[in-house]
């Protein structure tokens, strides 16, 4: 019975089902697509909303270099999950790499985790998603019911004083959620179309912010860069900037789901690598041009508890015909997110089921369409439920925490498999193992032990949770564990 628990999934079958018969998804995702999708799923809440935050509460105008920090430290992980992406090309992300590892306990573990990462995160975003479409609407006069909005647990103040308190659901969230699971079912080529156009129309937007808003920077704004730790916030100066790195590593969440379209890539060797590294890379200098005009536009104190702080900063610019185009772009920013979240989800369950630890239900591929569609009619249901009824800010915790997990698990993988198996084929190789696995496990460890103490209790329960499931179905179930 115990050693059931660490069974290795052969890394040869893993093989065998990516190709031929063993594939019943569709290879349809080009180098391009898997970049386009990669930038699709980072660029969005975090750098929309968490820039303004991290500069008036720990980096000042510094937030330029917490960014480039955070993004070291998903380098790293990005590095590890490059080369497990390309040698072993199935869906199911992290929780593939650690069955081939780890074992299947660990597996389990991380698959459940990535619930968190890719189902409450397309909650998160969708609740966001949401809030800016209020604002949207509210520009032209119309007013949604108050009721159907927001959730009974949270409270929603727009830009021009009014504020919605008296809710029942938050009804724009659910319908953006059903609306984009129907188009997953229909396949990943069509929602790979519409996430690129959502991805061009986002990085035009970044870049016309960049390109406008250059001319009107104030040097002063950047006097201090590095503000010491004084007034109301103490947590200023070096430590401030890597507190900071911690609040905008939300901003980069997301180019992990590149790995979990490995099985419907058309060419995985070149382009898992290509596409998650690429994505990475691109939004880095995005993100740290933006944060730079951002915080040289208006002072950073002004940023406090500023919930739009891209649209405070480019107000400064005169152009204010552009302002809805800003909220348009944000909009399509979070569809972009949700969409390649909830794609992220169904493949994970996907696996799991091939494997025998959750119900054949989730590994049913629609006869037309080539995708597990009973999985996405699954995971509306569970997202819309969270994105209807619970507050945002109970989510965003559980997401960060919930990634990092999965990024520990990834690297202590990759540094395990050179060990134990140096002679498998890697078209892509990690650089410095064990220096570049060990860094990345740092690094993520310590931006957990930087999130509230509420969000590892959440964690807690839901893996107790995740226990109870596997121990009364999944390894009773386990096709390893029957062979």
């Amino acid at each position: 019975m115990a050693n059931q628990l660490w069974v290795k999934k052969p890394i040869d079958k893993l093989l065998l089902e990516s190709t031929g018969e063993g594939n019943q998804l569709k290879r349809s995702l080009s180098s391009t697509s898997l970049v386009a999708l990669g930038i699709g799923a980072i660029i969005g809440a975090g750098l929309f909303s968490l820039t303004g935050i991290a500069a008036a509460e720990h980096s000042g105008p510094a937030v330029t270099i917490s960014f480039i920090l955070a993004a070291v430290g998903c380098g790293f992980a990005g590095l590890c999950y490059a080369e497990f992406a390309s040698m072993i090309p199935i869906a199911g992300s992290a929780y593939t790499y650690s069955y081939a590892t780890m074992g299947e306990f660990v597996a389990w573990i991380i698959g459940w985790d990535l619930v968190l990462e890719y189902a409450l995160g397309a909650a998160t975003v969708s609740v966001s998603w949401s809030r800016y479409l209020l604002e949207f609407l509210n520009k032209f006069g119309i007013h949604l019911p108050a009721q159907l909005v927001c959730s009974p647990f949270e409270v929603v103040k727009l830009s021009d004083g009014t504020v919605i308190d008296n809710g029942l659901v938050n009804l724009p969230a659910i319908i953006i959620v059903c609306l984009l699971s129907l188009l997953l079912i229909r396949g990943t080529q069509g929602s790979a179309f519409l996430n690129n156009v959502l991805v061009v129309v986002k990085v035009a937007v970044v870049l016309i912010f960049i390109a406008l808003g250059w001319s009107y920077i104030d040097p002063q704004n950047y006097v201090p860069y590095i503000p010491e730790n004084t007034g109301k916030y103490e947590n200023f100066g070096w430590s401030g900037i890597a507190t900071g790195a911690a609040v905008v590593f939300f901003a980069f969440i997301g180019f992990d789901a590149v790995s979990t379209a490995a099985q419907e890539a058309k060419n995985p060797q070149k382009g898992m690598p290509i596409g998650i590294l690429g994505s990475l890379v691109v939004c880095t200098i995005l993100y740290v041009l933006f944060a730079h005009v951002m915080t040289g536009l208006v002072k950073y104190t002004e940023f406090a508890n500023d919930a739009k702080p891209a649209a405070t900063a480019f107000a400064k610019t005169g152009y204010d015909s552009l302002q809805t185009a800003l909220i348009i772009a944000i909009l399509a920013g979070y569809t972009s997110v949700m969409l390649v979240m909830l794609l992220g989800q169904s493949r994970v369950f996907y696996s799991m089921s091939r494997d025998g630890l959750l119900p054949k239900f989730f590994s049913d591929v629609h006869p037309k369409f080539s995708t597990p569609w009973k999985t996405n009619i699954f995971f509306m249901g569970f997202v819309s439920i969270f994105a209807g009824l619970v507050p945002v800010s109970d989510l965003g915790h559980m997401v960060s925490i919930g990634t990092l997990f999965a990024f520990c698990l990834v690297c202590v993988g990759v540094w395990m498999l050179r060990v134990k198996r140096p002679d498998l084929e890697r078209s892509f190789r990690t650089p410095l193992v064990p220096f570049v696995p060990i860094m990345g496990i740092v690094v993520c460890l310590y931006l957990m032990y930087s999130l509230p103490v509420e969000s590892w209790y959440r964690l807690a329960i839901w893996l107790a949770i995740g226990l109870a499931v596997y121990f009364g179905y999944g390894k009773k179930h386990s096709k390893l564990g029957k062979e």
